[in-house]
């Protein structure tokens, strides 16, 4: 339990810094207790010198006692009914000389005696003070008991005061913990989270209202997929399962001309469930989210593409690519390469990135007269700032480019029945279809598609009407750092 460890890591740092202070005092107020001690015998000894030498006999004292060691070894105490005290080693070459001056301990039974030792002249021996340590014992005693119930009490009421705040601390841990495990049980992302403060806590509640926020965005979106793709799918099959039926209770009286054309509304359906499963399978996996973004040339990318629709359908499609200083340059398939100074270099997935272009041709060649041509143009813009080449009549974008940052735009232009203002934005919705293009066939996913994969990338895409009329939907990618050239 967190409260429970954070308790017992405060209390243990508390402990050993009352247990530092209490040994630090300890030895502190002990050398003083021994100073004192030492001090009294020397002022006890000259006190009881001074009275001898006026002649007279020192008034007693409880706790010490006096005697005189003569140089020839005798003990004489002061104190009359009082035994003598044994003299430590040493002392008789104190009483012996007259001279100098000796310290010493000397145990008596159960009872330690601090001892001193002092010489009072050649010939006239030493007087010995002894003073008995019961009182420093009992102050020794008694302080290490305080110490160790004020050090007890300490720790409990730190204990105490710890888990009180601690708990306090952490009640906006615990409120959001059970918010997540009713999240958790209930499956419920609209659960309310607790009130985020500006502390760490409140930053961890921000990121939960973040990341419960995302999965509910993408449980709407996987929700309105799988209604979406529901109702699309629901056309083709019932036509599927109206054709066939049909079939079934026909059992060969149909004509053959009603016959083939059954057939042919199964097999065109069936082309078309494939083709928007197919498109629903790459919109809910994004099977290129396993590439990694490379610098490519997004000329050369283009022109690849271009080729191909032009073979597959006979249209006229041309690649132009617009310069820093306005100049447009028309590329053809011999022609096209990579773009030598790299200004059109861009730093994405290569089959999201053809996938993208494809798309947006097909919707070109589909929505436009056959005997029209498509332009692709390529331009170095810069994010925010005016276009060198030619502007987008009237798009409207959608994506996450960052202001001021040199970005590649591709747009794909045709002379059909173009895109107007209410739908810049719509069209790159899932399942959208325009009012002109209920008939059209398709699935209404492409640009769903181009959209996802080009903000993956973080790019934009946009949409509108032309200058000559026709549709404009492309896209802008960040342009790739070209790598330092080594002299």
């Amino acid at each position: 339990m967190l409260r429970t460890r954070i308790t017992l890591v405060v209390v243990a740092a508390t402990l050993l810094a009352v247990v530092v202070s209490v040994v630090s005092s300890y030895r502190g107020v002990t050398g003083m207790v021994a100073d004192q001690f030492d001090r009294a015998l020397v002022d006890r000894a000259d006190a009881v010198a001074a009275v001898l030498d006026a002649g007279r006999v020192p008034a007693e004292r409880p706790d010490t006692a006096e005697q005189l060691l003569l140089p020839d070894g005798t003990v004489r105490p002061l104190s009359p009914g009082r035994a003598a005290l044994p003299v430590p080693p040493g002392a008789l070459d104190v009483a012996r000389s007259g001279e100098g001056r000796l310290t010493a301990e000397t145990t008596v039974g159960d009872r330690t005696f601090g001892v001193l030792v002092q010489g009072r002249g050649e010939g006239h021996g030493a007087l010995v003070v002894s003073q008995d340590y019961a009182e420093a014992e009992r102050m020794d005693q008694e302080f290490l008991g305080r110490i160790s119930w004020t050090t007890a009490g300490s720790a409990a009421a730190c204990a105490a005061l710890s888990w009180l705040l601690i708990g306090r601390i952490l009640r906006p841990m615990r409120r959001l913990a059970r918010a997540a495990e009713r999240i958790s049980s209930t499956q419920d992302l609209g659960t309310a989270l607790p009130a985020a403060g500006r502390d760490e806590v409140g930053r961890l509640t921000l990121a939960f209202e973040v990341m419960l926020d995302a999965l509910r965005r993408s449980r709407e979106a996987q929700q309105r997929l799988v209604q979406n793709a529901s109702h699309e799918l629901r056309t083709p099959l019932t036509s599927v399962r109206g054709s066939a039926e049909l079939l079934q209770r026909a059992r060969g009286r149909l004509a053959p001309e009603d016959e083939e054309k059954i057939l042919g509304t199964l097999v065109a359906e069936s082309v078309a469930l494939d083709g928007l499963v197919r498109e629903l399978v790459e919109l809910a996996t994004d099977r290129q989210a396993d590439e990694d973004p490379v610098p490519l040339d997004l000329v050369a990318a283009a022109e690849d593409c271009a080729d191909r629709f032009r073979r597959r359908t006979g249209r006229v499609i041309t690649v132009v690519t617009v310069g820093a200083a306005g100049t447009a340059d028309t590329a053809d398939t011999a022609g096209a390469g990579p773009d030598r100074d790299g200004a059109a270099v861009v730093l994405a997935r290569p089959r999201a990135l053809h996938r993208c272009i494809d798309n947006l041709l097909a919707n070109a060649v589909k929505f436009s007269p056959g005997d029209t041509p498509v332009a692709v143009l390529v331009e170095t813009v810069v994010v925010g700032a005016a276009s060198p080449g030619p502007e987008p009549g009237g798009t409207g974008s959608r994506g996450r480019a960052r202001p001021g940052v040199p970005s590649v735009r591709l747009v794909v232009r045709d002379h059909g029945p173009g895109i107007g203002p209410e739908e810049r934005d719509a069209v790159f919705d899932r399942f959208y279809r325009g009012a002109g293009t209920q008939s059209t066939p398709g699935s209404g996913l492409g640009l769903a598609i181009v959209h996802d994969l080009v903000t993956a990338d973080r790019g934009t895409v946009f949409a509108g009407t032309g200058p000559e009329g026709g549709a404009e939907v492309g896209f802008t990618l960040p342009r790739a750092v070209p790598a330092p050239r080594r002299g």
